[in-house]
């Protein structure tokens, strides 16, 4: 009996071992906090749609729980953390923006902002932040900052300590406002620039009719920037020099650095019958293209000018026409941007932009870091606004000697 009693209590006692066990099993997990719900969402869009499956050659999910593991008092905690998470990434373009930044970068891509009106990146190899063109009629422009000018400090603070976007917005402030940049270029020595910020007018399209010297009446376009209203405001442009009489046009595409990769393609389109545009590939291979579907506002030939500012959606612009033949560039190699980012809003307002695929033009020609050679290479020294299109332009005079050139225009002058 005693033994059945002595048998009994250690049976109950391994029993009751085993249901604790198992209720530490089955128990629910611990509710996260708002701040680690905020970390989880950008971590699972992230593990969804980045482009590198490899997530630069890491364990992505180690990289959330050691995120995680660590107190998270507050939202700025939280995005001190996600900024963290991403920069093991290795990928510039694949960052996260606070609320202000959010909506900061929606401005830029649909009216109007306040600021010097500089386009900015960082560059993959130096880390250091470029110019990638300043905007047309900007305090910046007119202060003589070019494509590739390095930005070393920004009121005195080193910009290797910023964030893309960090560094956008202390670029920007009030109209009348004034910022000071240090700012470095090849061969020459740092230059101290002080800017009065003012309102940037985001408006994409110039146009003008012109003659060349053959007397051949030629459509002039130049587009600064890749924005949503930019395919509407170009189509009417193509159609209003068509209606005056435009034998050839010239596509100014020079320190543009793109926007919304719809509104290249939706150019594209404007000047292509049929043909690919351009061909998306994803970490699983080619996701799909965009393909041309007519009619063309106009069939007359097109020479597109290009520089090293040149970038984004505009290089998937001069890509897709080259390789259909539909127009010849001239100017320098392009800036060799060939990543597509999404943008997601966050639940809290945040937004998160990721590298999800990169582009190949019609001929399967991957340009990110390369860039689109011109089939006239043309070298020049930047020009300031009242030049352009000018005698002292001479990637202008050698579109129009290459128009003039063709058969084609020949017959209508």
């Amino acid at each position: 009996m005693g033994f059945m009693n002595k048998f009994f209590r250690v049976g109950f006692s391994l029993l009751m071992a085993f249901c604790l066990s198992l209720g530490i099993i089955t128990q629910p997990a611990l509710a996260l906090t708002a701040q680690q719900k905020l970390v989880s969402e950008v971590w699972r869009i992230v593990n969804r749609t980045y482009l590198d499956e490899t997530f630069n050659h890491q364990n992505w999910a180690l990289v959330r729980q050691k995120v995680l593991d660590k107190p998270l008092s507050d939202s700025n905690a939280a995005y001190t953390a996600i900024q963290t998470m991403l920069k093991s990434l290795d990928d510039p373009f694949t960052r996260f923006l606070d609320p202000e930044q959010y909506r900061s970068l929606q401005v830029n891509t649909s009216g109007e902002l306040t600021g010097v009106g500089l386009q900015i990146a960082l560059n993959a190899e130096t880390g250091k932040l470029e110019v990638v063109a300043p905007i047309a009629g900007s305090p910046a422009e007119k202060a003589g900052i070019r494509p590739r000018d390095r930005i070393l400090k920004i009121e005195g603070i080193p910009t290797e300590n910023l964030t893309l976007d960090e560094a956008a917005t202390k670029m920007r402030g009030p109209t009348g406002s004034l910022v000071t940049l240090l700012i470095e270029r090849d061969g020459e020595p740092e230059t101290e620039i002080r800017l009065t910020r003012d309102r940037i007018t985001l408006n994409p399209v110039v146009s003008e009719l012109r003659v060349s010297g053959q007397g051949t009446p030629i459509g002039y376009l130049r587009l600064t920037q890749f924005n949503a209203n930019a395919s509407t405001e170009l189509a009417n442009a193509i159609s209003s020099l068509e209606k005056k009489g435009a034998a050839a046009y010239i596509l100014d595409l020079r320190n543009n650095p793109g926007g919304l990769l719809q509104a290249g393609i939706e150019i594209a389109r404007l000047w292509l019958e049929s043909g690919t545009i351009v061909y998306t590939v994803n970490r699983q291979g080619i996701q799909g293209s965009f393909e041309a579907f007519g009619p063309a506002l106009t069939d007359d030939p097109l020479v597109i000018l290009v520089n090293q500012g040149t970038a984004s959606a505009s290089e998937i612009l001069a890509g897709a026409l080259q390789d259909n033949g539909r127009a010849q560039l001239v100017g320098e190699t392009t800036f060799g941007k060939g990543l597509i980012q999404s943008l997601f809003e966050l639940s809290d307002g945040s937004g998160l932009a990721v590298t999800i695929a990169k582009y190949e033009t019609p001929q399967h020609r991957d340009i990110n870091k390369l860039g689109i050679k011109p089939d006239k290479v043309i070298s020049q020294t930047p020009l300031n606004r009242e030049q352009i299109g000018t005698t002292a332009d001479l990637q202008y005079q050698a579109a129009l000697e290459l128009l003039n050139e063709n058969s084609v225009v020949a017959g209508k002058t």
